[in-house]
Parts: structure tokens; C-alpha cells; sequence
């Protein structure tokens, strides 16, 4: 690794570490700044839990390309990034909690869920356990939006980046609904799946911190917004495959999710779309019966890796997420031509990172 490389990595790990910081700081005092946030019981238990899924880890990846891509204009502070950093991840907290009740996953993080903490919190009474769960992942939403609304920044500054995050709000929710028809209707189709990539990763994960970030930094997007859009779906696609793979191949203890979690849920990702076509007879429908199963045992999960392994899907699923990260790597490369070298870097390598990521 080369020193601006390193450099770059240094610098994204020390944006996580002072986000963390100000996440924390957020959740302490955000109680006392939201009229009715405690009355009752379950108000407060929904600030708590969302409290928990937010500060329990998370990559940050957000976070540091926000910074990154003000980077790219500029290393002086400005204002407005602190708010985008924590309207980005309270989305982010928004959406995990809403994957997590469509899937029905217990674990979240290394910890339960927010939906499983509710049933565990309401054992008696699921129909209010599941609405809790829902308001939660609402209140997060919606949290996402006041924060940069509230931001010390000039009008029209502040209004560019709030239609970016409501843009960026709108297109996740419909990501999500799109997840949904691809899991009940399965069509076997790539221009669904990438376009389920588009709208839940690459949009709200790689192109809205970018966006954000320069914005902050005066930039005009306009003659960029094309180069921008190409790098966040590739660095997306790329992104989206690893998750998949890590379903099957990734340590439990490390992802901070039950191995199989995707194809016990039924979902049709890359990998099992990549498993089914390439089985057939005893195999095929050793995949096919799993897919869906929630009692999916870890034997025949041993055994899915091992057909996986002889059909050479992973190498085939790596491959592709090498392809990916490499041309999202050269796109970034162009931009260093109009903007500063060390924050370009950052981007180049972060694809490339990702490829062999193992959460």
C-alpha cells in the first residue's frame, strides 16, 4: 500500500472514530430535545432501541465518503457536514430496522434486531411489538431530515442538500419495495436485481454522501453529476455482490449476522440467483428447499457451500465483485484531473478495499 493510500485509510478510520463520538453526544441529548419523547413507556423504549442499533458499530462508509467528498474541494472545516454525517446514518438506522422486520432477522449488528428486541419487549402482543418495530425505523426517517433541516447553513446551501436527502429518502423506501416484489415475484431478471442495487446501495450508500459532501463544499454538481452517478452504481454493484457473498461464505462472529440469514429469508440475491443456475437434479433442489426455509439448518448450509465451492459459484461471484470495484476504481481516477489528489485516492482505493471486506 502506498503512502497516500494509507494515508487515505487513516483518514477514514479517524472520520468514523469522531462521528462515533458526536453520535453519542446526539442520542444523550436528543430526549430532552423532542416534545413527548417521554411520555409513557414505549416513547423512550423506541429512543432507546433506536439509540442501540445506531451506536452498535457499523462501517461508516457514509460517513467517511461525506467527508471525503468535501475533501475533494477542500480541507478547511465547513459547516453542514457534522448534521449530513448524522442525517446519513440515522437513514441508514432507518433502513436496517426496516430490512430487519421485512426479513424477519433476529440479529442486527452483533445484537438482536429492533424488531426481535420489540417481541421481546412485548412477547404477548405481537401486532404492537411489530408496530413499535415500524415506528422506530420511522422515527429514525424521520430524525434523518430534521437534523439537517435544523443546520446553521446559508438557504439556498442547506436546500440543495435536503433535496438530495429527500431525493435519496424517497428512492430507499422504493428500493425497499422493490426487494420485496423480487423476493415474491422472482424473475430471474439482472436488470432487476442491479436495479434494487440502484435504488437501496448505490443511491442512499455511495452517491448521496458524495453529493452531500460537495455540496457542502460550494461545489456545483452539474458537470460532475454524470461521473458521479457511474462511480456510485459500479462501486455499488460491487458493494451489494460482497454483502451476498458474506451470507454464505462471511464468519457470523465478524458480519454481525446468522450465516444464511438471506437465504433462509427467501431472497433472491446474486448469490442464490448464481446457485440456481448453476445446479441442477439432487443440488438444484437442495438450494431451492432451503431458500425460504427459516429452519434451514447449518448442515445443509455446509452442504450449500460445498456444492458453491464445486460449481465454482464463489470464485464466479468474486470475479464479478472484482470487476466492478476495478472500473469503479478508474472512474475515480479520472477525477484527478479537477480535484485534490489525496481525498481521489480515497475513492480509487475504496472499491478495491471492499473486495476482500469480510463485514
Amino acid at each position: 500500500m502506498n503512502s497516500l493510500a494509507r494515508s487515505a485509510l487513516e483518514r477514514a478510520a479517524g472520520h468514523q472514530q469522531r462521528f462515533d463520538a458526536s453520535f453519542e453526544k446526539y442520542f444523550a441529548e436528543l430526549a430532552g430535545d423532542l416534545n413527548g419523547a417521554q411520555l409513557g413507556h414505549f416513547a423512550p423504549r423506541c429512543l432507546e432501541l433506536l439509540a442501540q442499533l445506531s451506536l452498535r458499530g457499523g462501517k461508516r462508509v457514509r460517513v467517511a465518503l461525506l467527508y471525503e467528498a468535501a475533501g475533494l474541494v477542500t480541507r478547511e472545516e465547513i459547516p453542514g457536514l457534522a448534521e449530513a454525517a448524522l442525517s446519513l446514518e440515522l437513514l441508514h438506522s432507518h433502513a436496517l430496522i426496516l430490512d430487519d422486520i421485512m426479513d424477519d432477522s433476529p440479529m442486527r449488528r452483533g445484537g438482536p434486531s429492533t424488531y426481535y428486541a420489540c417481541r421481546e419487549d412485548l412477547p404477548h402482543h405481537p401486532q404492537a411489538a411489530l408496530g413499535m418495530a415500524m415506528m422506530a425505523g420511522d422515527l429514525a426517517g424521520f430524525l434523518a431530515l430534521r437534523v439537517l433541516f435544523q443546520a446553521d447553513l446559508p438557504a439556498d446551501r442547506k436546500q440543495a442538500m435536503l433535496d438530495v436527502q429527500l431525493g435519496v429518502t424517497t428512492d430507499t423506501v422504493i428500493g425497499q419495495v422493490l426487494d420485496l416484489e423480487r423476493d415474491v415475484h422472482p424473475s430471474g431478471d439482472d436488470e432487476l436485481l442491479e436495479t434494487v442495487c440502484e435504488y437501496k446501495t448505490s443511491r442512499y450508500t455511495i452517491l448521496a454522501p458524495l453529493r452531500l459532501g460537495l455540496l457542502a463544499a460550494g461545489q456545483d454538481l452539474a458537470e460532475h453529476e454524470e461521473s458521479l452517478r457511474r462511480y456510485a452504481r459500479l462501486a455499488g454493484l460491487s458493494g451489494q455482490i460482497r454483502d451476498d457473498y458474506l451470507d454464505l461464505f462471511g464468519d457470523p462472529a465478524i458480519t454481525g449476522k446468522p450465516e444464511g440469514a438471506d437465504l433462509r429469508a427467501g431472497r433472491h440475491t446474486y448469490l442464490t440467483r448464481d446457485l440456481l443456475a448453476a445446479t441442477s437434479g439432487d443440488e438444484h433442489d437442495t438450494v431451492k428447499a432451503a431458500l425460504g426455509d427459516p429452519h434451514c439448518t447449518p448442515e445443509t448450509l455446509d452442504r450449500i457451500r460445498d456444492i458453491a465451492h464445486r460449481r465454482d459459484v464463489h470464485t464466479r461471484l468474486q470475479t464479478t465483485i472484482d470487476r466492478y470495484a476495478h472500473a469503479a476504481a478508474a472512474e475515480a481516477t479520472s477525477w484527478h484531473r479537477h480535484w485534490n489528489e489525496d481525498a481521489v485516492t480515497l475513492f480509487e482505493q475504496l472499491p478495491l478495499w471492499n473486495t476482500r471486506r469480510t463485514r
